[in-house]
């Protein structure tokens, strides 16, 4: 699928990190971006400076998902292009001791469910409901192909570590449901891959002492170091532009495998 100023893109968590490189490589191509996110003035400054749309959205809101792919729609279009980045990352064991009181206690259900709410229930409902808006665009490719949906997902799907058990989940189903989804839109035209990023710099890393920013970026093999945002909108692109992509979670990590801690 051709990047130009006849597309529409619509990217959630587009208002920093990884989302936000990735808007900023679809408009630097022409497309024209809609950013979905909670943070309306980091997201209003982002879609100012790159000529695109921002709509404030909960991913895990079904009514917020529609009212944003509604106006996406409105000021640009039927979007052929969703790449789902909103996403959050908690720290909590299973089970924890309490340093007061020495009682231990289990993890809350209430965040272990918001964070699935929000990494893949929000991710499903994104890509479910721009899906439906694709089906009936006029195909674009000589294959017959009508949209690109991409996902994120984690190495935390299968390296999983202490503290992660919402996170690791989460981000397992997004990995989990690529296929089936790939081979659900696979009679409309509609590709749907996933991208499973290792140790990134992102704005969580932002308060990260530099000591230990030096131990993360040393347990990469090769290169040593975190990635860059620009690399993971590097590989959407490539996803874009290969027909042949589809069906698959792609790890982009350095060949790290995380330890238990």
């Amino acid at each position: 699928m051709k990047l130009d100023a006849s597309t529409a893109a619509v990217v959630t968590g587009g208002a920093s990190g990884l989302g936000e490189a990735t808007g900023r490589m679809l408009a630097a191509a022409g497309v024209k971006v809609a950013i979905l996110d909670l943070n309306e003035e980091r997201g209003r400054a982002v879609a100012a400076e790159i000529g695109g749309l921002f709509v404030r959205t909960d991913v895990a809101d079904e009514a917020s998902v529609d009212g944003a792919l509604a106006a996406a729609k409105a000021a640009h279009g039927p979007a052929r292009i969703v790449v789902n980045c909103a996403g959050i990352a908690p720290g909590k064991r299973t089970v924890a001791k309490k340093r007061d009181t020495g009682e231990f206690v289990a993890h809350d259900v209430a965040s272990f469910a918001r964070t699935v709410a929000i990494n893949l229930v929000g991710t499903f409902t994104v890509t479910a409901k721009a899906a439906a808006d694709m089906a009936s665009l006029a195909p674009v490719t000589p294959d017959g192909g009508r949209g690109v949906i991409v996902c994120t997902a984690s190495v935390a799907a299968t390296d999983g570590q202490i503290g992660q058990a919402a996170y690791a989940a989460s981000k397992a189903g997004v990995m989990g449901m690529t296929l089936p989804v790939a081979r659900d839109l696979s009679t409309l035209g509609i590709r749907v891959m996933t991208i499973m990023p290792g140790l990134f710099e992102t704005p969580m890393f932002a308060s990260v002492p530099e000591d230990y920013r030096k131990a993360l970026e040393a347990s990469v093999p090769f290169p040593s170091r975190l990635g860059k945002a620009e690399e993971y909108a590097a590989l959407v692109r490539a996803i874009i532009e290969n027909d042949m992509l589809n069906g698959s979670a792609i790890r982009l990590d350095g060949a790290i495998r995380l330890a238990p801690k």
